[in-house]
């Protein structure tokens, strides 16, 4: 039960915390720039809000996780290795999308080499290349990342679709949401430049809270995550 608890409280906490990193992105940030010299015009201007969005939303990733432990112990009687499977696939695509959640680290110094008196435009052409290719690995995580979150998503669905305590239309949410972060991963594995990653994170969010507030009602009720044979046939 407190498996329950603390896991739908932290799917709901890391979804509420994505809402402050987005507004920070909307109001402070803005839109990227389209060209690599825009990127270190501007980045002076914005990097303590890049810094507190990179911040923020490495914490939503760690909330993110605990989330998929509950549901795991949620679904882990009524289809153990789907439960297994999608909560750990999860999981690691949180944890890959962790490990590119600071890319000011990287960054920042190569803003200040730019930015520095001694730097000669041929210095400012170099570190532009390597801005680009720096922000090339840290996205080549996040697509990773996304993808295997995807697919544990809709491997969770599908366990669900034998548990009493997650009801049909929640079912198909999750699994509907898994479908088609799998399109959009894979898209934007085509397409780099386009933003169809986004829907994967905009829809993991929705779904944590969702699911969340699910697992919270569970251990306030103590259901059992277990359907019948005849229900599931």
């Amino acid at each position: 039960i407190e498996i329950y608890r603390w896991g739908g409280l932290a799917g709901i906490g890391g979804s509420l915390a994505f809402l402050i990193v987005l507004a920070i992105v909307i109001i402070w940030v803005g839109e990227d720039p389209s060209t690599l010299a825009a990127w270190f015009e501007r980045f002076p201007n914005i990097r303590l809000a890049r810094t507190a969005e990179n911040s923020g939303y490495l914490l939503v990733l760690m909330l993110w996780m605990p989330s998929f432990i509950g549901l795991f112990w949620a679904l882990r009687r009524a289809h153990l290795p789907l439960a297994l499977f999608g909560s750990s696939l999860a999981i690691f695509g949180l944890a890959i999308m962790a490990a590119g959640a600071l890319p000011h680290v990287a960054t920042a110094p190569l803003a200040d080499l730019y930015h520095s008196a001694s730097a000669t435009p041929a210095d400012q052409t170099s570190l532009a290349l390597m801005w680009q290719a720096t922000w090339g690995i840290f996205n080549a995580l996040l697509f990773a990342g996304r993808m295997a979150v995807a697919f544990g998503l809709t491997l969770l669905g599908l366990a669900m679709r034998h548990a009493a305590a997650f009801p049909a239309p929640l079912t198909w949410l999750t699994l509907i949401g898994g479908l088609v972060s799998i399109v959009a991963s894979i898209a934007q594995i085509i397409e780099p430049s386009a933003a169809f990653g986004a829907i994967v994170v905009l829809l993991l969010a929705f779904l944590q809270f969702v699911l969340g507030w699910r697992l919270v009602r569970l251990s306030r009720t103590g259901s059992r995550p277990l359907r019948s044979a005849a229900a599931v046939h």
